[in-house]
């Protein structure tokens, strides 16, 4: 039976060692070359030594050098491709295939578009000290310390934007500047500036503050319409949350005309922005942007509990009329009735009239039920009762209580507005002259009309 045996004895000459095809019989056959088998035919089938060795040095050596340039010089050579849409780019690739040019989200274009306009804001005032304070039971410590003080310092941080570049004015929540001694205005190169607040309003929860004659090229945002919001719109929050200056989230609008009442705010009149996009501490008074970088709000509430997630912004369109009316170093005047108010329908009017232990009988229709009628308010001079159900205003249909208040905030003070109620079981009209809502610390009567 042959075999394959590696032949080390003699001189291989100019071969490296070979394998040698041997027999049953011990007969040493052709060797046949380990590197080089198309040799082997050359010595067994051509038996020229001359020609083996032409072959190595010229012969293999060019061929190889040939087929390398075939491959590299071949007009079929492919390299691979990566596949675009006309209106896409890969990132970092520029789209004419040249040198490298990164590209950036719409929401980075957005952010720089209103970043130097975005302020944060440090505040500062005196509060009045707990009667209560622990760390003076020790009477060694007031010994030591002696009495303390009344008073001491609070400390509160938010955001703004600025508005007006030329005059200076920033926009703001009015709990961010409510009721401070000192303002301090950082903005996003780093530097500072202190400034003052001309005019807050609590029912909207908006503040101007403004900067220092300083020289200082300031960059106002663009703003956008609030008005042409739909839902599910991008919206791009910008702000200071927990100091962290600089900070961009993302989300969409979720909702809009959210009222404010329905968060448990009574004392505001607000239809708000609901969105996604995070909004945290320090948010309050910074921008709502739009995905043209224009601003369609200012950040104000976040829900916390259950339902943590959600924000809300104030409309820029009415962040525009208040800021107005505020600059101009006026106050805002907000109609009032002097109701406190409450949905009805039909339905629910008819289950509490089927209850036999039901303190009133409801009209069974669709409105907003007076649940209480402020004393010395317009509401009571014009004759309302508890219990009446207002179905329309000015000739316009009432469902909600959203929306009686949404016509009187667009009423003058002091001009008559025509109120159908339902009383009973039967319509009546009722005059009714708005007044302007009374300021913190002032009692209706004495903005009630003569």
């Amino acid at each position: 039976m042959a075999s394959l045996v590696m032949a080390t004895d003699g001189d291989p000459g100019p071969w490296p060692k070979v394998l040698v095809l041997r027999g049953e019989s011990g007969m040493k056959g052709p060797a046949l070359h380990g590197s080089n088998a198309f040799s082997f035919w050359f010595q067994t089938c051509l038996g020229v030594p001359a020609l083996i060795q032409l072959y190595r040095q010229l012969v293999r050596p060019g061929l190889t050098v040939l087929l390398a340039a075939l491959v590299i010089l071949s007009p079929w050579r492919t390299a691979p491709v990566l596949a675009l849409s006309p209106t896409t780019s890969a990132p970092g690739l520029s789209r004419a295939g040249g040198a490298a040019k990164p590209t950036h989200s719409f929401v980075a274009e957005a952010a720089r578009r209103v970043s130097p306009a975005v302020v944060r804001i440090d505040t500062e005032r005196q509060v009045a000290r707990p009667a209560f304070d622990p760390t003076m039971l020790d009477p060694l410590l007031r010994d030591l310390m002696g009495d303390p003080s009344t008073s001491m310092r609070e400390r509160g941080q938010g955001s703004g934007v600025v508005i007006d570049a030329a005059q200076g004015l920033i926009l703001t929540n009015a709990h961010v500047v409510d009721q401070v001694d000192g303002v301090a205005i950082t903005f996003a190169d780093g530097h500072q500036v202190d400034a003052t607040v001309v005019g807050a309003d609590p029912v909207t929860d908006l503040a101007v503050v403004r900067l220092p004659s300083q020289g200082a090229e300031l960059k106002a945002a663009p703003l956008g319409d609030s008005e042409a919001l739909e839902v599910g719109d991008w919206a791009i929050a910008l702000g200071s949350p927990y100091g962290l200056e600089r900070t961009v989230t993302l989300g969409i609008v979720s909702s809009l005309h959210r009222d404010i009442n329905s968060l448990g705010f009574a004392d505001k009149r607000l239809d708000l922005i609901q969105t996604d996009a995070a909004i945290n501490p320090g948010n309050s008074g910074g921008p709502l942007i739009n995905a043209s970088g224009e601003v369609i709000g200012i950040n104000t509430l976040v829900r916390s509990g259950p339902g943590a997630g959600l924000g809300f912004a104030i409309p820029i369109n009415l962040a525009k009329r208040v800021a107005d009316q505020l600059a101009s170093g006026g106050r805002v005047i907000h109609p009032y009735l002097g109701l406190q108010l409450v949905p009805l329908t039909a339905r629910v009017a008819r289950e509490n009239n089927q209850d036999p232990n039901a303190l009133l009988q409801l009209p069974e229709r669709d409105g907003a039920l007076v649940q209480k009628v402020l004393p010395q308010s317009p509401a009571e001079v014009s004759g309302l009762k508890r219990g009446d159900l207002v179905v329309s205003i000015a000739e316009n249909r009432v469902v909600t209580p959203a929306d009686l208040l949404k016509r009187v905030e667009q009423a003058n003070v002091g001009d008559p507005l025509a109120l159908k109620v339902v009383r009973g079981q039967r319509e009546i009209q009722i005059s009714i002259r708005p007044a302007a809502l009374p300021q913190q610390g002032q009692s209706p009567h004495r903005q009630s009309p003569s």
